[in-house]
C-alpha cells in the first residue's frame, strides 16, 4: 500500500510538471456609458503576479496560461478599480466595461457650493455643519447660507425660506423623497431630523424639474451619506447640553458596511427641553420633547444595487402660553405690552396649547445600469403623518385636540438617466402619487381641513448638454396632472350670499342641507407644463458663471382652497377660498462665483415674477366662543422678488480665515402697489475663524450677524370695537420691530481618547451679549422677546 501511495505521488508530480501552459487570453476594456475603449489601463493577473498595459484600443492580452481561474483586477485613472475572474479551458476572449465616470462612484465633498446640477446656484452644509445643529433644526442649520431665512413660531418651530418664499413653494426632499406633513401652516416646520442627514443642498435656481413643478422657491435637498465597499464597523455619538432651556440632545449612529457592497445603519436621537428663557424672562410653556429614529440597509455595486429607509420623529412641542388671547383687549395689551402677560418659573412641562407631530417615512429604491445605455432607477415611498393641536379647553374636551388631521401619502416614481453619447446626458421620469387627508372626529369642532383625496401623475425630461470643455447647457419640460376632491361642509350664508358658490359652484352641492350648513364636494382639476433652461462657463482664474431660467407652476393646495376656521396654533381664523387660479412663475437667476483657497466670492442676483401669487392676509378680528382672534384671508395678486445673495471667503493667514454673506431683498405687490408681506429683511453675516491642526485641531469661530428692521410692509393695522372698553382700539399688527445684531463664538478641540476612536469636545454661546431682540418673521414677535444667551457643551466620540 506505501509503494502505491509513492508511486500516485510521483505520477501526479510528474503530471504537473508536464502539464502545457499553452492558453492565451484576449481582452477589450471600454466604458460601461458610451462604449468608448479605455486605453493605458494596468491588469494586473493574481495567479501569476504579473501586470500587462492596454494598447490604445483598449486591447490586452496575456500568454502561456495553465487551465484553471484566472483573476484579473484592473485600474485606470478615472476609474472604479474592477476585478474579475474567468474559469479558463481554451483561449478565451472577453470584453469588460468599465466605469469611467468617476464623481458618480464616490462621494463628493462638499464644499460652500456644491454643483449637483450642471448649471444649478446651489450652497449646501456638509456633516461638520450639521453637528454643529445638532439640537436644532433644519431651518437653524440653513440660515447660516445667504438668502435662506425662516419663518418661525416661537424658537422651536422653524420653516425654512429660499427668497422669501416657503410652505408649499419649497419643496423639501428627504432622502430622495418629497416631504408631505402638512407643510402648509406658518408653524407646521418640516418632521425631518438633521442628525440622520449626511448633507444639506440648497438650490436656488430653476433645475428642480426632477423633483417637482413647483418649487417657485427652490428645493432643500437633505441626503444621506454614502458608504466605501470595505469590511468596516463604526459609528459616533453625541451629547450636546445647553444652559437656555436646561436640555440638549444625544444622537447615536452605528455603520456596517462590507466589501461585497452591503451596508446597513441605525441612528435614534433624542432631545429635550424646558421653558427657554428671553434675556429678562422665562417664555412659559415653550419646552420640546422629540424622539427620531431611522434605519437604512442596501447594497451598492457599479452596475446594480438597492437602498431600503425607515424614519419616525416623534414631536411634541409647547406654544407659548402669552400667545393666546382671549378678547380683542388681550390682543391689543399683547402687541403694546414689553413682556409676555403669562410669565411662570422654570418648568419641563408642556402644557396646553402644543402640537404633537408623528411621521412615518418608509422608502425602498433600486437601480440597474445597461451597457452602452443608462441607468434605471425605481422607487416607492410611503410617509404617514398624524398632526395633534391641542388648546386651552374645559370640561369633557379639556384633553382633546381641537385640530386632528391624519395624512396618508404615496408615491411610485422611476428615473432613466441615460448617458452614452459623449456630452449629453438625459434624463426621463415619471411619478404617480396619491394623496388622503382624514379629519379626525371627536374634536368637538369643524375641522380647518376637511377630509381629501389627492391624485398626481407627472412626467418629465431633462437634458445635459456639453457644449465644449469649459461650457455646459441644461433644458428641461415637466407636465404634472393633478385632481382633488373633498368633502366640506360651509356655513349656508357663506355659500350663498358671502362668496356666491351656489353660482359659481352649483355641481359641488350635495342638497344635504342640515339647518345652516350646505355639505359639498369640490373637485378641482388642473394641468401644468413646467420648464427650464440653463447655462454655465468655467472662465481661468477660478471663475464660473451660472445662470438659467425656470417656468414653474403651482396649484392651490388643500389649506388655500378649503381653510374655514379657528387655526388654533397660529391663533388666528383662516379662510380659504374656491375660486383661486394656479400660479405661475417666471424665475430668472444668475451667479458669478471664483473659488480660490485665498479669497473666493459669489454674487447671485435673483428676479422672480409671480402670476396670481397666492397669499393669506389680516383682515380684521372675530370673536367667538375661546376668544377675539385676528381673521387672515387667502387672496390672489400678482407679485414681484428681487434681490441678491453675496458670499465672500477669504484666507489671512494659514490659520485665520473670514467667511462672510449679504442677503437682499424686495417683494412688491404689483397689484395693490405696495410691499409684500412676510419678506425678510436685509441681513448680513461676518465670521473669522482660526485653525490649529498641531492643537488637538483646535477650531476658534466668532460670528456677527446683522439684521436690519423690515421697513417695507403692507399696511394691514386695522381699528376694531372693544367691549370691554366700549370704543375702537387701533391694532397695529403690521409694524415691524428695530434691527439687531447678535454675536456667536464657537470653539472644538479632537483627542486621540483611544486607539481605534476620537473624542471631540466644543464650547459654544449663543447671543453673547443676551441681546432684547424681536424677528419680523417669527409669529409670535407680539408676545414676546427671542431667546437670550445660551451656552452649550458638545461631546462627541468617533467609534
Amino acid at each position: 500500500m506505501k509503494q502505491f501511495i509513492i508511486g500516485m505521488a510521483l505520477t501526479l508530480t510528474c503530471f504537473s510538471y508536464s502539464q502545457t501552459c499553452t492558453f492565451t487570453f484576449l481582452g477589450e476594456l471600454s466604458d460601461f456609458h458610451d462604449g468608448t475603449l479605455i486605453s493605458s489601463a494596468t491588469i494586473h493577473i493574481k495567479e501569476i503576479d504579473k501586470y500587462v498595459v492596454s494598447d490604445f484600443d483598449g486591447k490586452f492580452k496575456i500568454e502561456n496560461l495553465c487551465s484553471g481561474t484566472i483573476t484579473l483586477t484592473i485600474s485606470h485613472v478615472g476609474c472604479e478599480t474592477k476585478t474579475v475572474s474567468y474559469q479558463l479551458d481554451n483561449d478565451m476572449f472577453k470584453k469588460i466595461y468599465l466605469e469611467h465616470h468617476l464623481e458618480e462612484l464616490n462621494e463628493v465633498t462638499v464644499s460652500t457650493n456644491l454643483k449637483t446640477e450642471s448649471t444649478s446656484i446651489e450652497q449646501s452644509i456638509n456633516k461638520s455643519v450639521i453637528e454643529n445643529y445638532s439640537d436644532k433644526s433644519l431651518g437653524d442649520a440653513l440660515n447660516s447660507l445667504s438668502g435662506v431665512s425662516s419663518l418661525n413660531t416661537g424658537n422651536t418651530i422653524v420653516k425654512p425660506m429660499i427668497h422669501g418664499l416657503h410652505s408649499s413653494r419649497l419643496l423639501i426632499i428627504n432622502n430622495n423623497v418629497r416631504m408631505y406633513d402638512q407643510e402648509w401652516g406658518d408653524e407646521h416646520a418640516p418632521n425631518i431630523d438633521i442628525n440622520s442627514s449626511g448633507k444639506v443642498v440648497v438650490v436656488k435656481g430653476a433645475n428642480t424639474l426632477r423633483y417637482g413643478s413647483d418649487a417657485i422657491g427652490g428645493l432643500i435637498l437633505v441626503q444621506p451619506q454614502r458608504y466605501a465597499a470595505v469590511d468596516s464597523l463604526f459609528g459616533s455619538s453625541m451629547l450636546s447640553l445647553n444652559s437656555n432651556g436646561f436640555g440638549g440632545n444625544i444622537n447615536s449612529e452605528i455603520i456596517k458596511t462590507y466589501k461585497s457592497g452591503f451596508y446597513g445603519r441605525l441612528q435614534a436621537s433624542y432631545k429635550k427641553f424646558g421653558d427657554f428663557k428671553a434675556p429678562d424672562y422665562y417664555l412659559t410653556n415653550s419646552g420640546l420633547k422629540n424622539l427620531n429614529l431611522s434605519a437604512r440597509i442596501g447594497y451598492r455595486s457599479f452596475e446594480k444595487g438597492f437602498d431600503a429607509y425607515y424614519s419616525v420623529v416623534d414631536n411634541e412641542i409647547g406654544i407659548l402660553q402669552s400667545s393666546h388671547i382671549g378678547n380683542v383687549g388681550d390682543l391689543v395689551a399683547a402687541i403694546n405690552r414689553t413682556e409676555p402677560r403669562v410669565i411662570d418659573d422654570f418648568s419641563y412641562k408642556i402644557d396646553y396649547p402644543k402640537q404633537i407631530i408623528l411621521h412615518h417615512l418608509a422608502k425602498i429604491e433600486a437601480y440597474k445600469r445597461f451597457k452602452n445605455f443608462g441607468k434605471l432607477t425605481v422607487q416607492y415611498d410611503l410617509q404617514i403623518n398624524r398632526r395633534k393641536e391641542f388648546d386651552l379647553r374645559r370640561g369633557d374636551l379639556s384633553d382633546t385636540p381641537v385640530i386632528d388631521l391624519r395624512l396618508f401619502t404615496n408615491a411610485l416614481q422611476s428615473n432613466l438617466h441615460m448617458d452614452f453619447i459623449e456630452g449629453l446626458k438625459l434624463d426621463i421620469g415619471a411619478l404617480v402619487r396619491f394623496q388622503q387627508n382624514d379629519a379626525v372626529s371627536g374634536t368637538g369642532v369643524s375641522p380647518l381641513i376637511p377630509d381629501f383625496e389627492k391624485f398626481e401623475t407627472s412626467i418629465y425630461t431633462i437634458g445635459n448638454y456639453k457644449l465644449n470643455a469649459s461650457s455646459k447647457i441644461n433644458a428641461g419640460v415637466r407636465y404634472d396632472y393633478s385632481r382633488i376632491e373633498a368633502d366640506k361642509r360651509y356655513n349656508l350664508t357663506d355659500w350663498n350670499e358671502t362668496y356666491n358658490y351656489d353660482e359659481l359652484f352649483p355641481e359641488f352641492e350635495t342638497n344635504t342641507i342640515e339647518n345652516t350648513s350646505i355639505l359639498t364636494n369640490p373637485e378641482f382639476t388642473y394641468h401644468n407644463i413646467s420648464a427650464n433652461l440653463g447655462y454655465s462657463k468655467q472662465f481661468e482664474n477660478n471663475l464660473s458663471f451660472f445662470a438659467n431660467y425656470g417656468l414653474a407652476t403651482r396649484v392651490p393646495n388643500p389649506s388655500e382652497l378649503f381653510s374655514d376656521g379657528l387655526h388654533h396654533s397660529a391663533a388666528r381664523i383662516e379662510t380659504g377660498l374656491l375660486t383661486l387660479y394656479k400660479e405661475r412663475a417666471h424665475k430668472f437667476a444668475a451667479s458669478i462665483e471664483r473659488n480660490n483657497e485665498d479669497f473666493g466670492f459669489s454674487i447671485s442676483p435673483y428676479f422672480k415674477y409671480i402670476k396670481d401669487y397666492m397669499q393669506l392676509i389680516p383682515v380684521g378680528i372675530t370673536t367667538t366662543i375661546r376668544g377675539a382672534f385676528p381673521v387672515w384671508e387667502y387672496n390672489q395678486i400678482n407679485a414681484q422678488i428681487l434681490g441678491v445673495d453675496i458670499d465672500v471667503t477669504k484666507k489671512i493667514t494659514n490659520r485665520l480665515n473670514y467667511v462672510g454673506n449679504l442677503s437682499l431683498l424686495r417683494g412688491q405687490n404689483l397689484s395693490d402697489d405696495i410691499p409684500l408681506i412676510h419678506m425678510p429683511a436685509t441681513n448680513l453675516t461676518n465670521s473669522i475663524s482660526y485653525y490649529n491642526d498641531e492643537l488637538n485641531q483646535l477650531t476658534m469661530r466668532l460670528i456677527h450677524k446683522t439684521v436690519l428692521q423690515q421697513k417695507r410692509y403692507p399696511d394691514y393695522n386695522f381699528y376694531t370695537y372693544e367691549p370691554i372698553l366700549q370704543e375702537d382700539v387701533y391694532v397695529d399688527i403690521s409694524s415691524t420691530p428695530p434691527a439687531y445684531s447678535l454675536f456667536s463664538f464657537n470653539s472644538s478641540m479632537s483627542f486621540k481618547a483611544f486607539k481605534t476612536g476620537s473624542l471631540k469636545l466644543e464650547f459654544n454661546v449663543e447671543n453673547i451679549f443676551n441681546t432684547n431682540y424681536r424677528n419680523n418673521l417669527n409669529r409670535l414677535r407680539y408676545y414676546a422677546d427671542e431667546l437670550g444667551r445660551n451656552f452649550n457643551i458638545k461631546i462627541k466620540i468617533n467609534y
